[in-house]
C-alpha cells in the first residue's frame, strides 16, 4: 500500500491550470524531491495533501484513503499524521522552544507526563537542548526551524511535508536542516521536500520528481536537478 497516491490530478486558478493531470506515487519512509521553478505548483501540491487545497479533478489519497472525501474531524486526524515544514517558520513568537513544541504536543492530547518526557528529547534530537528556554527572537533562522522541525515531529507523523524549509537560510544552516532530514527520514519517516536548491538536490541522491508548466516531466530514482 502506498503512503501517498495522487490520480490524475488537476489544479486551476480562476481557469489558469496550475497542475495538469498530476499522477504519482509516494511509498512509506520514501524521501521524494519535487523540483521546478518558483509558480510551478510545488507549494499548491503539498496544500493539496493536507487539504488546505482541493483538486480541480483527480484524486489523493493518503493511507488508501480518499483525502477529498474525509470529513472535518477525519481532516485534523490527518494533519496529525502529515506534518508541514514552512519556510517563515510560524512558531508562537510569546512561547518559548520548549513551550513550542510542548503546545504542539499538548493540542495533539499527549498527556502532561509524556509531554515532559518527550519535548526535551526532542529539542535534544534537534541539537537545540541548550536553547530550550529562548524565544524565538533569541534563535538563529537555522534554530527557528530546529524548532520546526521538532514541533513537527513531536506529532509524530507519517509524513513530513517540507516547503522550501531552507528558503531563508545560508549554506551551513542549509546544510543542517538538510542533514537533520535525511535522518529523520533514516528513522523511518518519509519526507516530501520542494525546493529549487540545485546543490541540495543534487547532493542528496534520493528521488526527484521535476515540474515544469504543470506536469511532471521527469521521475527518477536518485534524481538531479536538471530543469
Amino acid at each position: 500500500m502506498s503512503l501517498v497516491y495522487f490520480k490524475n490530478v488537476s489544479k486551476a486558478y480562476n481557469g489558469s491550470l496550475v497542475l495538469d493531470n498530476i499522477s504519482f506515487k509516494v511509498e512509506p519512509g520514501e524521501f521524494v524531491s519535487l523540483v521546478g521553478r518558483s509558480g510551478v505548483g510545488k507549494t499548491t501540491l503539498l496544500k493539496m495533501l493536507i487539504r488546505e487545497e482541493t483538486p480541480t479533478k483527480g484524486r489523493i489519497f493518503f493511507n488508501d484513503k480518499d483525502i477529498n472525501k474525509l470529513k472535518p474531524q477525519e481532516i485534523a486526524l490527518l494533519r496529525r499524521k502529515i506534518g508541514m515544514v514552512f519556510q517563515d517558520f510560524k512558531l508562537l513568537t510569546q512561547k518559548t522552544a520548549y513551550e513550542n513544541v510542548a503546545f504542539a504536543m499538548e493540542v495533539a492530547g499527549y498527556p502532561e507526563k509524556m509531554i515532559e518526557k518527550d519535548a526535551p528529547e526532542l529539542l535534544k534530537l534537534v541539537n537545540l537542548e541548550g536553547k530550550a528556554n529562548n524565544f524565538p527572537y533569541q534563535l538563529s533562522a537555522g534554530e527557528k526551524q530546529r524548532v520546526v522541525i521538532a514541533r513537527v515531529l513531536a506529532q509524530r507523523p507519517e509524513l513530513i511535508l517540507a516547503d522550501e524549509p531552507t528558503g531563508d537560510l545560508d549554506p551551513i544552516n542549509t546544510w543542517e536542516i538538510i542533514k537533520l532530514l535525511t535522518k529523520i527520514n533514516e528513522l523511518g519517516t518519509a519526507i516530501i521536500l520542494a525546493t529549487h536548491n540545485k546543490e541540495v538536490i543534487n547532493t542528496l541522491g534520493k528521488r526527484v520528481i521535476s515540474l515544469d508548466n504543470g506536469k511532471i516531466i521527469r521521475d527518477e530514482e536518485e534524481g538531479r536537478y536538471l530543469i
